[in-house]
């Protein structure tokens, strides 16, 4: 991972300074007029890096509650991650929900921003500050900039207003009725955005390099365009399966398209992944591992490693102990308890058994199809432990007494040849994470068929002193601590520790914003996988089968799988599902396919697999119970209501537009 360097929003980096001394010794932008920005080009760059500020990027530091860029200390909502608010993992504590709670934003200061820029951009080509070269590449940005703004928007409200210029004159001409733009129709929105993506291709280079790496590229451009139209395509799709009512929806300002809508954003979606794939010179990385393991290893270092081939936007920060509002603190958060380096808060990001279960083996038979971890002999791994925590409870005791257990001989030997991408993304129970033996473990089973569970007793047999979490002391295991209290957070409380994005085997500083991971936004394999979905799912035969079902399985190549599946839905769903697990697409996925409702009802509960040491034999075995999560269990389950897949509209009692339905 490389270190030291300058966000892609860093003003130095966009400046082209050899380095960040002088600039920091300007007066800070808001004391700076806008003329003596405007007359240097290294002040016109001043002014884009702060555009490149106000890109909403899901990163490390977006927090669903509060917004975009946080990094302040606010208790709980500080180690939250976009994936807790799906099934694919939790918070320890289980405090946060599921589906749209928070995710608020209303952008419009920031496009204000885009607009005045691109305004006083031109303005600074006419006088000759800057080339027409760098004036149109920056116009480019800013076009993209507004692109991603409007995506934030259209996916949380439908149809917004859309301002795309500076507004003075128009007031000054007609006071505030002629700046009161009403909301644009769905279709409209998404078409806009798309258009800005080609706005922003249009004059954007092939590559960077040097104080310019961190810059889009045209690339990113169509990366983007590639998700925009793919996320339309889905909603004027699937909108009927979550169909709502009321005044937003006969204005077409949420829903409205047609079939015929989906197949043309399909289509775009097909014409600009199959582009960028063509042409931009990206490859996967390290496509063809020679093994299972090396391709554990290499799918791993793809998320540390943020120069390689087959990223198209990242977003890189430096050590925010020193450098103000630069850092992170991922892998200080989510660190496990054997290996935190002295962090108040670790342990908090918990994968949950539904994504493990997802992930294949090597049988190789051509199917893809997902392979559960295997803990009975009866086969059925359907079934779960419901209020396993409550010890008291006969019909927890019986179940668990009368379940067929398979019994191993270690915490890891369950996990041993599975998919690459769950080893590599996925911290399991008896794994090594930087050379420490990961000891997840939530209890025993005593000789007289009683069991503890959560809780650290111990036990004698043989001599022997037997702890019901793996060891002794609390830095020495790494799950199950308390649990049942909600009290002790640190330890996981579904079974799994995430190793995605975690710097692995390097010296991790216990300090809160001393992360400096880079954060993947977009990479070659979704735009493999945008295409291929786009093109089994488009109505109008669009799209080079063969060639989808190519990058499907170049895909599954570099996971270390040979054989060759067949390009279905439920394929490419999966395929996407394990790849870019807890890379913040699951979230946006079930809400553009209408499928979180269907997901999430009848109060589901999310699922956790417990490790217990069996100790009623003549030598101990480890068996793995399949429960309900507690953290969904102890609040009644999870429900989505279908009013969530929009946000509703703020301020309408001043801004006069339509409020969507259930606001």
């Amino acid at each position: 991972m490389k270190r030291n360097i300058l966000s892609v929003f860093s003003i130095c980096a966009l400046m082209g300074l050899s380095g960040c001394n002088a600039f920091l010794e300007l007066d800070p932008l808001d004391k700076v007029s806008p003329d003596q920005l405007l007359g240097t080009e290294g002040g016109v760059k001043a002014l884009l890096a702060n555009i490149y500020t106000m890109i909403p990027m899901e990163d490390f530091n977006y927090r669903p509650n509060t917004g975009f860029n946080q990094r302040g200390y606010d208790g709980v909502n500080e180690t939250t991650n976009l994936a807790f608010f799906t099934d694919e993992a939790t918070r320890s504590d289980g405090g946060t929900g599921i589906g749209f709670e928070g995710f608020n934003y209303w952008p419009y200061s920031d496009i204000r921003q885009v607009n005045v820029f691109m305004q006083n951009v031109e303005k600074a080509k006419a006088a000759g500050t800057i080339s027409t070269t760098e004036a149109d590449r920056m116009i480019s940005e800013a076009h993209f900039a507004r692109a991603y703004m409007y995506y934030g928007l259209v996916k949380r409200y439908g149809g917004v207003p859309l301002i795309d210029k500076v507004q003075d004159d128009d007031y000054a001409n007609g006071g505030p009725a002629a700046v009161a733009v009403p909301r644009s129709t769905e279709l409209d929105t998404w078409k806009f955005v798309l258009n800005e993506c080609t706005l922003a291709a249009a004059n954007l280079p092939d590559a960077t390099s040097g104080s310019d790496v961190y810059r889009i590229t045209k690339w990113t451009a169509y990366a983007l365009k590639s998700r925009v139209a793919l996320h339309a395509a889905s909603v004027a799709k699937y909108w009927n399966e979550a169909p709502l009512a009321g005044e937003a929806v006969n204005q077409k300002l949420v829903g409205g398209m047609t079939s015929a809508d989906a197949d043309a954003f399909y289509k775009e979606c097909i014409d600009a992944s199959k582009y960028l794939i063509e042409n931009s010179g990206k490859s996967l990385y390290k496509p063809t591992p020679g093994t299972v393991k090396e391709a554990a290893t290499n799918f791993q270092a793809l998320f540390l490693d943020d120069q390689n081939e087959e990223i198209l936007f990242c977003k890189a920060y430096l050590d925010g102990t020193t450098n103000t509002n630069q850092g992170h603190s991922y892998a200080q958060f989510n660190i496990l308890p054997q290996v935190n380096p002295g962090a108040l808060k670790y342990g908090r990001f918990n994968p949950m058994l539904e994504i493990v279960d997802l992930f294949e083996d090597y049988t190789d038979d051509g199917t893809g199809k997902a392979a559960k971890i295997i803990t009975r002999t009866d086969g059925n791994e359907n079934t779960y432990i419901t209020n396993f925590h409550n010890m008291s409870n006969s019909s927890v005791v019986n179940a668990l007494m009368n379940t067929p257990f398979v019994k191993y001989d270690n915490l890891y030997q369950p996990f041993e040849g599975k998919d690459a991408r769950l080893l590599a993304s996925v911290v399991v129970p008896g794994s090594s994470y930087a050379g420490t033996q990961i000891i997840i473990q939530g209890g025993f089973i005593k000789d007289n068929n009683s069991y503890v569970a959560y809780s650290n007793e111990s036990t004698q047999k043989n001599g022997k002193t037997y702890y019901a979490l793996g060891a002794e002391g609390e830095t020495m295991f790494s799950g199950f601590n308390n649990v049942n209290s909600g009290e002790d957070a640190n330890w996981t409380a579904t079974g799994f520790g995430v190793r995605k994005y975690m710097p692995e085997g390097e010296s991790v500083s216990p300090d809160r914003l001393a992360s400096t991971m880079s954060y993947i936004d977009m990479r070659l394999a979704e735009v493999y996988l945008n295409y291929a979905e786009a093109t089994v799912e488009n109505g109008s035969g669009q799209g080079d089968k063969d060639q989808a079902k190519k990058y499907l399985n170049a895909i599954r190549r570099r996971a270390g799988h040979t054989d060759q599946i067949a390009l279905t839905l439920d394929n490419v769903l999966k395929e996407r599902r394990v790849e870019m697990a807890f890379e913040g697409k699951r979230f946006w996925d079930m809400n553009r396919r209408r499928e979180f409702h269907t997901e999430f009802s009848n109060n589901r509960i999310r699922k956790a697999l417990v490790p217990m040491l069996d100790l009623r034999g003549s030598e101990p075995k480890y068996v793995f119970v399949r429960v309900n999560y507690f953290g969904d269990e102890t609040r009644g389950g999870r429900t989505f209501q279908t009013t969530n897949y929009y946000r509703g509209i703020p301020n309408i009692a001043t801004n006069g537009l339509v409020q969507n339905p259930g606001y």
